[in-house]
């Protein structure tokens, strides 16, 4: 929701594509770590001892004036100490963890049943509160979750406190006091400017040990966040970020964390581009733990826009030639946002910044007190003079329940609103969170419901090409008219003597039931099981039907159970 409507085209796919894989240590994932590195020239001492035993002309000992020689704290130069040849201070790595986890997935072509289990590892750092911070693709799915420090042979069982699928971070802690013996919390800094330093410290693939990279910021951004299916702001940097690195901290000059390391980009003409979770993302994830016992989310606007780019769009739209906006394009109408905006309204300003025509907000400050709320308001942009960033970034940067103020132009008047800003559901749900997924089986008929992974599962990576054009359409398109509407498909069919003629039923949506619509699964179980018609007849997309006799129908059901080792035709959610 809230994006400007682009869509894939469909067609034959091209030879050279590119991705963005969250980096995990397993297949393609990555993940690392971070620990304290200082970066001192030969005209230290110790270096210019190893200067004399190299091969060639020996190099006089470079001498140095008692005033110029910097002090030693614990045997090394201290910290903030201006001495040429130090490259920048990070902080202990000793903050930096590797992470264990093992993953049970669920099977969502097989949803009574789960996936065999499987081993990755990924990179977490420690902060304040007794805190460990990873990527939420890390430990999904988890069973077992592993924290081991740096130089330690103990691992420490951790608890996972949060998951924050739409920002793929993690928060996790661990009850054995002498885990946290020795550890200092990383402080986080702010965001970094276009060129600053960055150095990513982790644990991909090639050892055992913790490594570090360093690079810069080249570009910042609101990114395509992969695990969660979302955009939010993002850094790109040039620093390498391998299988492994996932969690690992993304430091600055200062040896202040300023983002989590968690995607890169593979693609033959691209090299070395990775992808930080940066510390604006990181501290909304942090606070609205702490301030509401658990995650609830980013906020969406329950819209889709278009740009106003062109004039004459604009003059038939009554836009005076000093305002700038996007035009609604639809609105969702299960978000509250349904009671005040309408399709074709023109967003002026959201919470008091002025949004352009391409949908990007200016990057200054602006105070402003609306009528609607009590309290004046500081709303800024905090990026550098002369930059731009889409919208979103002002809407995610609220907490769900919180108000803002949006300002329209509807049939040439200016209206100003207030709107309770919410999590919003798609009718394609990205991901379960954890849940199992639901199903329902009768006379060898496996009814579920469709989700991002149940066509990952079904079809693969590349479930974009392979899915069937009207879920694909549904999934892109599709807005759910109702909090607890679902798309329910038959998923095949088990084949049995009842169900001749049947078989070949793979993945077709289910629209009605003896002429009563399908809102749900669960309301599709409820009224096979509570039916006493003579027959059971299901409606199906591109005009099929399915007929079956309901009594053989519920007979049938106990031995196809049986043959296929079910242990129930109905899933634990669905059950009265």
């Amino acid at each position: 929701m809230g994006s400007d409507g682009k869509r894939k085209k469909r067609g034959r796919k091209s030879k050279t594509q590119t991705t963005l894989d969250p980096t995990t240590s397993t297949i393609n994932d990555e993940v690392f770590s971070v620990n304290n590195v200082e970066i001192v020239n030969s005209a230290t001492p110790t270096s210019a001892n190893h200067l004399e035993n190299r091969r060639g002309r020996p190099k006089k000992r470079l001498r140095r004036s008692p005033e110029k020689t910097p002090p030693l704290i614990n045997g090394e130069i201290g910290v903030g100490t201006p001495v040429e040849g130090v490259a920048r201070v990070v902080p202990a790595m000793d903050a930096v963890v590797k992470v264990f986890c093992v993953h049970t997935e669920p099977n969502f072509s097989l949803p009574w049943q789960r996936k065999r289990q499987y081993s990755s590892s990924s990179s977490g750092f420690v902060i304040g509160g007794r805190r460990v911070l990873t990527n939420a693709h890390s430990v999904e799915h988890y069973t077992q979750v592993k924290l081991k420090k740096r130089g330690s042979d103990t691992k420490y069982l951790a608890t996972v406190l949060a998951i924050g699928t739409e920002c793929d971070i993690a928060l996790l802690t661990v009850n054995d006091d002498e885990f946290w013996e020795g550890v200092s919390p990383v402080e986080f800094g702010e965001l970094p400017s276009l060129q600053d330093a960055v150095t990513v410290v982790g644990y991909p693939i090639g050892g055992d040990t913790i490594s570090v990279t360093s690079g810069v910021v080249s570009r910042i951004e609101i990114l395509s966040y992969v695990h969660g299916s979302t955009e939010l702001l993002g850094l790109q940097i040039d620093a390498a970020i391998n299988s492994g690195n996932s969690g690992g901290p993304a430091f600055n000059d200062k040896g202040e964390c300023v983002g989590i390391a968690f995607q890169s980009l593979k693609h033959e003409d691209a090299e070395n581009i990775g992808y930080v979770i940066p510390t604006p993302v990181i501290k909304h994830f942090i606070q609205d733990f702490e301030k509401k016992g658990a995650y609830t989310g980013f906020p969406f606007l329950g819209i889709e826009w278009q740009k106003m780019e062109n004039p004459d769009l604009r003059v038939a739209m009554g836009m005076k030639p000093d305002q700038k906006g996007v035009r609604i394009r639809r609105v969702d109408p299960t978000a509250l946002e349904s009671e005040v905006l309408q399709p074709s309204d023109i967003i002026l300003s959201f919470d008091g910044v002025d949004i352009a025509n391409d949908g990007t907000g200016s990057c200054i400050s602006s105070y402003v007190q609306s009528r609607h709320l009590k309290e004046l308001t500081v709303y800024k942009v905090p990026f550098r003079h002369g930059e731009r960033i889409g919208f979103s970034y002002l809407i995610s940067q609220k907490y769900t329940g919180d108000n803002a103020a949006i300002k329209v132009l509807r049939n040439s008047k200016t209206l100003e609103f207030v709107i309770k800003l919410s999590t919003h559901r798609r009718l394609i749900p990205s991901h379960v969170k954890g849940k199992p997924p639901s199903y329902y089986i009768i006379a060898g008929f496996v009814f579920t419901t469709v989700s991002v992974p149940y066509l990952r599962s079904e079809y693969g990576k590349e479930y974009e090409f392979e899915a069937p054009v009207k879920l694909l359409d549904k999934l892109l398109h599709s807005m759910p008219k109702s909090p607890d509407e679902q798309i329910v498909v038959v998923s095949q069919v088990l084949v049995a003597d009842i169900n001749i003629g049947y078989e070949e039923l793979v993945n077709t949506q289910v629209l009605a039931f003896n002429g009563k619509p399908v809102k749900n699964l669960k309301s599709l179980a409820n009224m096979v099981e509570s039916c006493d018609d003579e027959f059971l007849k299901f409606d199906l997309e591109y005009d099929q039907i399915v007929v079956l006799r309901m009594k053989t129908a519920k007979e049938a059901t106990v031995d196809i159970l049986t043959t296929h080792c079910i242990p129930s035709a109905i899933s634990d959610d669905l059950k009265p």
